[in-house]
């Protein structure tokens, strides 16, 4: 039986996509329906799913999260395949939407208020952006490092946003073009660390344009009212159910 690793974030994990995935951390929000379970069942490989929910590249690549190893350290050269969904934390981004859909009155809060200008300024966001690139080609070089003969595929993010002109309440159409902006910057950089690493991309983002939160056969999740998720529901600004079974059939489509 072949044996596939799964690293990445929540993004990859699913959280609220029920049925949780048996023996998984509390905390990790890995659901036994994300695309990396459907693959294995699909093919009949021996899964090692570790992405894990708030996963950045470090903790990918280095840190501990919530006491577990990082999650670069399960790879051990016997693998046939490796996903891998990452990045969006290092640079803001489901945070920056989360921030944007709260009530505006918020933003007036001493702490709060300042973290969430932090995540809707365009600066900033753009300082992270130029670091990532870098840090998925890091990702990219440790795990080829890792398992040289192994099909390393990174699997970039389902389209969250409508396209520019379209309404995303609650979102404003300013914090909704920063959020496009981030998630194309991102989906770019992706695409040129795992041709600069010898990995492939399957490019998640562009398959669902027309499968974002607010269309009528969406492929992730609206925005919490209130920033308040609704539990045995998939977690808002992520992929629900169709997408993690379409993020499956296009990597399927690759393999």
């Amino acid at each position: 039986m072949s044996r596939y690793v799964a690293l990445g974030s929540s993004m990859a994990a699913g959280p609220g996509i029920r049925p949780r995935a048996a023996g998984s951390p509390r905390w990790s929000g890995r659901s036994a329906r994300n695309y990396a379970h459907l693959i294995a069942q699909r093919y009949g490989h021996d899964l090692v799913d570790v992405t894990f929910s708030g996963a950045t590249t470090e903790h990918v690549l280095t840190e501990q999260q919530h006491g577990v190893p990082p999650q670069i350290t399960v790879l051990d050269g016997s693998e046939s395949l490796v996903t891998i969904t990452i990045g969006g934390n290092d640079v803001g981004y489901i945070p920056l939407l989360m921030a944007a859909a709260l009530p505006r009155a918020l933003r007036h809060l001493p702490l709060l208020g300042a973290r969430i200008s932090e995540l809707l300024d365009r600066d900033a966001r753009d300082q992270a952006l130029d670091a990532v690139f870098e840090s998925l080609c890091a990702v990219g070089r440790a795990a080829r490092q890792r398992c040289g003969q192994a099909r390393i595929i990174f699997v970039d993010y389902l389209t969250m946003l409508p396209p520019a002109g379209v309404p995303a309440a609650p979102l404003s159409p300013a914090d909704a073009d920063l959020g496009r902006h981030v998630a194309a910057t991102l989906e770019t950089m992706t695409a040129d660390a795992a041709a600069a690493t010898g990995c492939d991309v399957v490019r998640a983002g562009a398959a669902s344009r027309e499968h974002h939160a607010w269309s009528a056969a969406p492929w992730t999740t609206l925005p919490a009212r209130y920033g308040i998720p609704v539990p045995g529901r998939p977690a808002p600004l992520h992929p629900n159910a169709a997408g993690m079974r379409a993020a499956a059939d296009l990597i399927a489509a690759q393999l």
